[in-house]
């Protein structure tokens, strides 16, 4: 049965936010939808846009890009470099909003597979109070938990 807007936000450190969400899909089916450009073009915007570009270099020093074109006709990008990569269970990657190019986060995603469903942990650290605090008031969470239910969607049609 899908999750909707179901993830646990929490503040484990001065610097660090950490998402917590269970998918009911496999890990290797998340692992997919999550690293695959063509497959992140349907989840990551959310119901908040279109997203119009997805690169991604999945290899440690490899490179990703994603960008969408919000509702409002603005548009939003991220981008990062990929630390480490051991599919279908850990990714460490930096991420830089373009539009706030000095708040450099370093974002380690875990998925843990149990019974078929997967759960999935990003501990995201951003060095300094002031910018994990611009990331919680931008409204990141709103927008986090409707890619999260879309990347469920997706992960589950892998099936």
């Amino acid at each position: 049965m899908p999750s909707i807007s179901t993830a646990k936000v929490t503040l484990p450190g001065d610097t660090q936010i950490l998402i917590e969400r269970e998918f009911d899909a496999p890990a290797r089916l998340v692992w997919k939808a999550y690293t695959t450009p063509e497959l992140v073009k349907r989840w990551w915007g959310g119901n908040h846009g279109i997203v119009t570009s997805a690169e991604i270099d999945l290899r440690p020093g490899g490179s990703w890009r994603y960008v969408m074109t919000a509702d409002g006709g603005f548009e939003v990008a991220f981008h990062g470099e990929y630390r480490e990569v051991d599919a279908p269970g850990r990714l460490v990657n930096t991420e830089i909003y373009e539009g706030a190019p000095d708040g450099v986060g370093v974002v380690t995603t875990t998925l843990t597979e149990m019974d078929g469903r997967t759960l999935l942990s990003q501990l995201c650290d951003y060095g300094t109070r002031q910018v994990r605090d611009a990331v919680i008031d931008s409204g990141m969470e709103t927008g986090m938990q409707s890619s999260f239910d879309e990347l469920e969607k997706v992960a589950v049609s892998l099936g």
